[in-house]
């Protein structure tokens, strides 16, 4: 049987798929689609909750060590606390990266990189501030250089106080984007 037995389809067979429907939506409207309707459709459905899922369970991190935070998320990719057995990954490129963890200072002569670095990241993206430089500057707060509240030049997600933070905070912080992930509450709505 080849495509030319299949293309033309009989009326009986347009009528009865009128009937049909996914998701309350006739299946005629799915099957000849546009994009839009297509991602309407996934919003609505249970795949989305596949979608998230996958998601959750598979968050890369990029890896920019600053600071005395650095260090210890040097530390929490370790085998001794094991971010692997979460699905956490460092990565070292921002073309496959989901999660930028800003760890520690930023200055201003910094501030351009690292942004150049966010936005070169694939969609979806998360950010997760990482100490307390880089919440809210830390011992550094009236210093002229360093950038105070990073949340004024990235849509933060998660924030993990501490300075510096040990690794299971870090663990802790990623169970936090996980579980907005899950519940999707982070801030772009994926």
């Amino acid at each position: 049987m080849g495509i030319s037995d299949v293309i033309p389809v009989p009326v009986a067979v347009d009528e009865e798929l009128e009937k049909w429907t996914i998701w309350g939506r006739p299946l005629t409207d799915v099957w000849f689609t546009t994009t839009e309707k297509i991602h309407e459709i996934i919003d609505m459905g249970p795949i989305k909750n596949v979608l998230n899922w996958g998601r959750k369970n598979s968050l890369w991190f990029l890896m920019q060590p600053m600071g005395c935070c650095g260090v210890e998320m040097l530390v929490f990719g370790c085998p001794h606390y094991d971010c692997d057995r979460f699905g956490i990954f460092p990565r070292a490129t921002p073309r496959q990266v989901d999660v930028m963890i800003i760890s520690g200072y930023i200055t201003r002569k910094y501030l351009p990189a690292i942004k150049d670095l966010w936005e070169e990241m694939p969609e979806p993206k998360w950010v997760m501030a990482i100490g307390e430089c880089a919440i809210s500057g830390g011992p550094f707060y009236d210093s002229y250089n360093i950038i105070n509240n990073t949340d004024r030049f990235f849509p933060i997600d998660v924030y993990v106080p501490g300075c510096p933070p040990r690794p299971e905070k870090f663990i802790e912080g990623f169970r936090a984007l996980q579980e907005k992930i899950k519940q999707r509450k982070d801030k772009r709505g994926y």
